[in-house]
């Protein structure tokens, strides 16, 4: 992703699989809960049972400190990712929990790849160095989402919540980022070593 004139980061030109990648704006509010909402219906990817608005989105895609991110095909936004805070603890100041959703037509087609990587070079040069992800642990699409995303499995969440009635466990992935990266030695599996 190549710095903008704004100091924000933006792939100007599509790549191979004619996806460009940019920081989402209040202006994508509706694209993102269309994508977020088809999700929610699909009941593989969130706990969420109720459609979101665009209101409710666009604190997120204004956020200065927490990037949001689109991915965008011939002119429409297929795909988003974005990164919220894991805690408000000074402690974990430099680690964030991300999301990557993907229009159900445009999946297998690279977007969420391109998402995935360019979240995690946006989150790095805000100064974070761990992203958390959270994914059901019969959700394919998204684990093999974040394996190609450099991911590392951390863990499971025995029934970590209910989803129309049914108990559901998640599956806690990690993403080392710079230093952080670098001083773990790439290693790479469970605690401990």
């Amino acid at each position: 992703m190549a710095p903008a004139a704004d100091g924000r980061h933006d792939r100007r030109m599509p790549d191979a699989t004619g996806v460009r990648i940019r920081r989402a704006s209040p202006q994508d509010a509706a694209a993102v809960v269309s994508i977020y909402n088809e999700g929610i219906a699909a009941r593989e990817s969130t706990f969420e049972t109720e459609p979101r608005r665009p209101l409710d989105v666009i604190g997120r895609l204004a956020s200065s400190s927490h990037p949001a991110l689109v991915a965008e095909r011939s002119g429409a936004v297929v795909g988003w990712a974005w990164i919220a805070p894991y805690s408000d603890r000074p402690a974990y100041a430099g680690v964030a929990e991300c999301s990557v959703y993907v229009r159900a037509a445009a999946r297998r087609r690279g977007v969420g790849t391109a998402l995935i990587r360019d979240l995690a070079i946006e989150a790095e040069l805000k100064g974070f160095h761990k992203l958390l992800g959270k994914l059901f642990t019969t959700n394919e699409a998204s684990l093999r989402l974040v394996r190609r995303g450099g991911f590392r499995e951390v863990g499971v969440h025995r029934c970590h919540g209910r989803l129309d009635g049914a108990w559901r466990d998640v599956l806690l992935v990690e993403l080392l980022l710079g230093e952080a990266a670098r001083a773990s030695g790439g290693r790479d599996q469970p605690y401990p070593p």
